[in-house]
């Protein structure tokens, strides 16, 4: 139990840091090139992906498994739910129930967190 807790506290730590990837991203996209705000939070969202995925395959979760690629796809394929649910959450918070954006990508970002980490503990990195 207790691996798991760290597992999950590093996960925690390299989510942090996707959210600086992702918030980064947004911001830039939304605001400065004024994008649509969705095509912005996807993008941002994409590139948490790379650097979350390099980060949890190292530190969090000591991946040795030679197949990168398909490791990487099974990362992103997880990722892409969460973003679908990130979105969803996004829309129905901000469009339906008046939720200013930022703080309704944060609430979606805790949500989806969760979603993450067990699909990749049980999926992505499952050891064999």
């Amino acid at each position: 139990m207790q691996e798991l807790i760290l597992k999950f506290l590093k996960f925690g730590v390299v989510g942090a840091s996707g959210v600086v990837v992702d918030f980064g991203v947004t911001w830039l996209l939304k605001e400065q090139a004024k994008l649509n705000k969705y095509i912005a939070n996807s993008a941002g969202f994409a590139c948490a992906v790379v650097s979350n995925y390099i980060l949890n395959r190292i530190w969090t979760f000591h991946s040795a498994d030679p197949n990168v690629g398909i490791q990487f796809a099974k990362f992103t394929v997880v990722a892409l739910i969460g973003l679908g649910m990130n979105n969803a959450i996004i829309y129905f918070l901000n469009e339906k129930r008046g939720v200013r954006f930022y703080m309704s990508k944060l609430i979606a970002t805790g949500v989806v967190m969760l979603w993450n980490f067990g699909a990749n503990l049980l999926f992505t990195f499952k050891s064999v």
